[in-house]
């Protein structure tokens, strides 16, 4: 294994964390903008934040995050939209004052 190899193995897992690991983030940032359709999701998150999670995760997080009280969701011609509630945003407020805190200490 050269040095390359080893360098890039934990820049890699630091990503996987912060963007998959993380999904719910992308995911409430998107909804707090305008309501989200689970079916473009991924599209979006790949423009908005260069990764791309499968649409079974996306789906996964999104009943999540509804389950928990964080997004609601609403019917509109035959597809289900998704918009944070009042928990949701304050989640989304205090998840990126973590992960700002986190980068600024290192």
């Amino acid at each position: 294994m050269g040095i390359k190899n080893m360098k890039a193995k934990p820049l890699s897992r630091l990503q996987d964390s912060i963007t998959h690991g993380n999904l719910w983030l992308s995911i409430l940032s998107l909804a707090s903008k305008k309501p989200v359709y689970a079916y473009v999701l991924p599209v979006l998150i790949e423009k908005k934040f260069g990764f791309t999670p499968s649409r079974l995760m996306v789906y996964l997080v999104l009943y999540k995050l509804e389950a928990e009280g964080l997004l609601i969701a609403h019917d509109e011609k035959k597809r289900k939209y998704y918009i944070p509630s009042k928990d949701g945003r304050k989640c989304l407020v205090e998840g990126k004052k973590a992960l700002s805190k986190w980068a600024k200490g290192l």
